[in-house]
């Protein structure tokens, strides 16, 4: 089995060869070593898309807007990750964000998971019959866990969801009124023995 260290360092040095920058390359090393560690083929389809690449020509979506429009070229995901990241907190303005056409949507995804992270929102990545949900870069829940990932998704949505509990009011008065019996009525000993009680200057 590959470290993650080996897959970091050969998807980064794959990408410059590719064409990239280091700059991008780096990104990209640290985004599939992400894929893998959760789970997900990022190796199997970086290499087909570079092989890809080599025969199709693919867009770069620059500046990220509320609607991204194809001008019948695919999109690449490498580019369009670099600068959701850099352009995230801009992007969570909209809402939601659509793009048409992305090649190869899974090398996205270890790019929202960072940005999730640098925003503190949870991100849903949608397209197809795929739904990706994203948790602060800590756990990615998918309804595609051990399906075949499609290599083009023609329309994309990425929402940011607003940060909420998973339980009622009702439910949490109740386990916090259990919780209380494990707290302890305060007693004068226990006021001599805080911190910062006691009669004597040390100073």
């Amino acid at each position: 089995m590959r470290s993650l260290s080996e897959i970091e360092t050969t998807a980064k040095r794959a990408s410059r060869a590719a064409g990239y920058s280091w700059g991008i390359a780096e990104e990209v090393g640290k985004s599939i070593r992400l894929s893998e560690l959760f789970g997900f083929p990022g190796i199997k389809h970086l290499n087909q898309y570079y092989q890809n690449k080599k025969k199709i020509k693919f867009s770069d979506i620059k500046l990220i807007n509320k609607t991204n429009k194809s001008n019948g070229l695919s999109f690449c995901p490498i580019i369009l990750g670099v600068n959701f990241i850099d352009q995230v907190k801009n992007v969570e303005n909209f809402k939601s964000c659509l793009i048409e056409k992305l090649a190869y949507p899974l090398l996205l995804l270890p790019f929202l998971s960072r940005s999730s992270e640098i925003i503190g929102k949870k991100l849903l990545f949608s397209f197809d019959q795929s739904k990706f949900l994203l948790n602060f870069n800590m756990s990615i829940f998918s309804n595609s866990w051990n399906k075949e990932i499609p290599i083009l998704a023609n329309q994309v949505e990425i929402s940011f969801l607003n940060n909420e509990d998973n339980f009622s009011d009702q439910d949490w008065k109740n386990l916090y009124k259990l919780a209380e019996d494990t707290f302890v009525e305060e007693t004068d000993s226990l006021k001599q023995g805080a911190a910062g009680a006691g009669l004597t200057d040390n100073d």
